[in-house]
């Protein structure tokens, strides 16, 4: 036998057959089915679902002002901290109240698989960084209205109450920091007043001042020490001219007198050269005294001679001798300065190692000095600082309690669902009658398909390649006639069933009774 599959074509007679002769069991599938999307669409819960859209402004006319002062609070991810504050114990325990559901007084179990059920019928969402949208669905639309509502109102005011704690709690905590290191600074300021007044050295300034005290007496003991060397080479030069002179002259004349007179101012002269130029008043001065000197000097030698040519004495045989006790004087004055200026030099020089042990002194307490001093400075700097976050903290607070920072504006409010979404009635209904039809010709197509009988000519001749010469037709009694009016009159019945019940239920929908 040819085992080609059949056509289109040639199956199409079949389906017709197979439908006319099984028109009742396709009648009550396609009722059964339509029925049953019917129960389905009236017992299938309905999905109420309302939204509320809050627009959360974090700027407003007082941020710029408010720049560098204070420091809002502000959140990066919204989403999640707006579904925390929303899903929070404490708003939730509100909503179950509100909602109804403790009207029944649940057991803890049936409370806690409430509370899930409606964290999970519960979105939150932000769009554009300020949108946030609380969307809530129910199968009560008016339960539904209300728990959107109360979710939008208890998340306002649940977040603007956490902002004034946040910058309430900033505030305390940085006060406490300010009194903290207020003691911290007077303890440090103590320490190092007391340091300074048990340690005179360790005051602010000394090493600068000791270090010029150290360098000015310096300076005067090496001036002392020059000044000691130039008088005791003058002491020296003196001590020579002293030991050529004779304390005691035996004779003295007029020109005599005047020679030793000249022979000093000579001496002081050539002494004056060694530090001074000719135009020196002192030297000048010294010359003209030797010109005077020399004239006198030039008229006593004219008048000294007597008529017998002997000299005439001034006066006795001996006396002392006046440039030897020039000398003398000036040895004596010199020796006098050379005492003083060693005293001065040794008064100089303890003063100087007084002031090296001193700063040795200063030098050993820096080191403690620079501890309290930096603990001081580090103290001082943080406490600046934080009164001036404590300021900024007092100013955020009190933007906060005014609401002046983060505001919230219910950009559209929920409203009472009219209309359920999701699946529907009709979608059951529709869907009941397409599966209605789809699943008996489904079965048709089965039986007429995989059916190994031969239920045509083409089939037969299909199936053997032989042609078909005569065929036997089917001559129907008048009681197949009045059983095929029955299956008639039944198919008709399950249809017209079916199409009341979809009927009777669609007006009772459109009334609302159902």
């Amino acid at each position: 036998m040819n085992e080609q599959p059949i056509s289109l074509q040639a199956l199409l007679p079949v389906l017709l057959e197979e439908g006319r002769r099984r028109r009742v069991v396709l009648g009550l599938v396609f009722a059964a089915i339509t029925l049953a999307a019917l129960v389905v669409g009236m017992l299938w819960p309905k999905k109420y679902e309302a939204s509320t859209t809050i627009l959360v402004q974090e700027s407003s006319i007082i941020a710029p002002l408010m720049k560098g002062a204070a420091t809002p609070t502000a959140n990066v991810n919204r989403a999640d901290i707006a579904r925390a504050v929303i899903l929070s114990h404490k708003v939730l325990d509100k909503v179950l109240a509100d909602g109804g559901w403790l009207a029944s007084h649940p057991s803890p179990v049936e409370l806690d698989r409430i509370t899930n059920g409606i964290k999970t019928r519960t979105s939150v969402k932000f769009s554009r960084d300020n949108l946030l949208t609380i969307s809530y669905y129910d199968s009560d639309p008016v339960r539904t209205y209300k728990v959107t509502r109360l979710f939008g109102q208890l998340f306002i005011s649940e977040s603007l109450a956490s902002k004034q704690r946040e910058s309430r709690d900033a505030f305390d905590f940085i006060n406490g920091q300010v009194e903290a290191y207020r003691s911290k600074l007077t303890s440090a300021e103590d320490k190092l007043k007391t340091y300074r007044e048990s340690n005179v050295d360790a005051r602010p300034g000394s090493e600068d001042a000791t270090a010029a005290r150290i360098n000015d007496l310096r300076t005067q003991v090496e001036n002392a020490r020059m000044d000691l060397m130039e008088k005791r080479s003058q002491e020296a030069s003196l001590v020579a001219q002293l030991s050529g002179e004779s304390e005691v002259s035996a004779v003295q004349t007029t020109a005599g007198l005047y020679q030793a007179q000249l022979a000093d101012l000579q001496a002081q002269l050539d002494k004056l050269l060694l530090t001074y130029t000719d135009d020196y008043p002192d030297v000048v001065r010294v010359r003209h005294q030797m010109q005077d000197l020399r004239q006198q000097l030039a008229q006593a030698e004219r008048s000294r001679q007597d008529p017998n040519g002997k000299p005439t004495a001034l006066g006795g045989n001996a006396q002392f001798n006046p440039l030897y006790q020039q000398i003398k004087s000036q040895l004596t004055d010199l020796r006098g300065q050379i005492a003083a200026t060693t005293a001065r030099m040794n008064a100089s020089q303890a003063m100087l190692d007084s002031e090296l042990d001193r700063s040795k002194r200063i030098a050993g307490s820096e080191n403690a000095t620079a501890e309290l001093t930096r603990d001081y400075d580090v103290n001082r700097d943080v406490y600046q600082d934080l009164l001036k976050r404590r300021e900024n903290a007092r100013v955020s607070m009190d933007l906060d309690d005014t609401q002046q920072g983060l505001t919230f504006a219910v950009q559209n409010p929920a409203i009472m669902p009219l209309i359920p979404t999701g699946l529907r009635f009709m979608h059951f209904a529709m869907a009941g009658i397409l599966l209605g039809l789809a699943l008996p010709l489904g079965l048709l197509f089965g039986i007429a398909r995989f059916d190994p009988r031969v239920r045509s000519v083409e089939q037969l001749e299909l199936l053997t390649g032989l042609p078909v010469l005569a065929t036997v037709p089917f001559y129907a009694t008048p009681r197949d006639r009045r059983r095929e009016h029955l299956r008639n009159l039944v198919l008709v019945l399950i249809l017209a069933v079916v199409a009341v019940s979809y009927l009777t239920l669609f007006l009772l929908k459109l009334k609302g009774a159902a």
